[in-house]
């Protein structure tokens, strides 16, 4: 993937997972939810990455959308996210959802936190 904007990117897997765990929480006919991404303090490399379905977008969110999914991030998560992929691995070493991220200098085994 080579970024050609500021932006936050879904790869397919990850845009089939999302969708499917819309269709489960029952929001896929919800035009108004979309996938909030942030980034929280904590994690054994100090930041984690938060995931979560939501509805109301807030006066600083930045608002993307990549390969049919709506991405929202708060403005302080989007500077550690700028550029990122989130994918889905569901092999037998599966993780599932990561982020691919560019910003970060390091993260920990589990692949749950990171550091810039």
């Amino acid at each position: 993937m080579v970024a050609t904007e500021n932006t936050i990117y879904v790869s397919e897997k990850a845009k089939s997972k999302v969708l499917q765990l819309m269709e489960d929480a029952g929001v896929t006919n919800d035009s108004s939810y979309f996938l909030r991404v942030g980034v929280v303090g904590g994690g054994c490399s100090g930041l984690s990455y938060k995931l979560d379905f939501d509805n109301e977008v807030k006066p600083m969110d930045q608002v993307f959308e990549d390969n049919g999914v709506k991405v929202v991030t708060d403005l302080k998560s989007f500077l550690y996210l700028v550029n990122t992929e989130l994918d889905f691995s569901d092999g037998l070493n599966g993780k599932g959802f990561y982020f691919n991220n560019p910003n970060a200098s390091r993260s920990c085994g589990c692949g749950e936190s990171f550091s810039v």
